[in-house]
């Protein structure tokens, strides 16, 4: 498996996604496979104190269209070098999902429980999660597929979690590519 850039460079890459300037924010995106210390910069947008952009066209229109900041989301390969560098993972599948195999070291509460044939949003998933988690700390969540993930990882966002990352592919993924697991 090739290495894409140094574990250190990569955390710095993460946490510099969405750095602050002087005009708004600058949204930085990271992209595997580039050469170390490269990234692609995004457009500058006019951010509110409030998370909304501001028309372009007319600096002093008042008008704001709301928008949510969607959590970043690694590929597994990423995820495992997060891991290897201090990143805790968090698994928010299914207990019995988790007892069949999952990433060496993960933490497993539930974003989705299940009631026979049906599942529904574990109510209390904030709580569990921020009774082993603190808000800075660095999480990579990681589900079955991906889904459950980016859900759970927006809503940690939400609440505060200031350093939350999804693992694209889940454990599906993780497993194709060969990846530690514990059962």
């Amino acid at each position: 498996m090739p290495s894409y850039a140094s574990p250190a460079l990569l955390v710095r890459s993460m946490r510099s996604l969405f750095r602050p300037s002087q005009q708004g924010i600058t949204s930085r995106v990271w992209w595997p496979g580039f050469a170390k210390g490269h990234h692609r910069t995004g457009v500058r947008d006019k951010v509110s104190n409030f998370g909304s952009i501001a028309d372009d066209n007319n600096e002093n229109n008042t008008k704001t269209q709301s928008f949510n900041v969607q959590p970043r989301s690694v590929p597994v390969h990423v995820a495992h070098e997060l891991l290897q560098v201090g990143h805790q993972y968090l698994d928010v599948r299914t207990h019995d999902e988790f007892r069949a195999g999952h990433p060496s070291g993960a933490v497993n509460i539930p974003y989705m429980l299940n009631n026979g044939a049906e599942m529904f949003k574990n109510s209390k998933f904030l709580e569990e999660v921020s009774s082993q988690f603190g808000k800075d700390d660095d999480i990579v969540v990681g589900c079955k597929s991906g889904r459950r993930s980016l859900m759970a990882a927006s809503d940690l966002q939400s609440a505060g979690f200031n350093h939350v990352t999804d693992v694209a592919g889940g454990y599906t993924a993780w497993t194709e590519n060969g990846l530690p697991i514990a059962k």
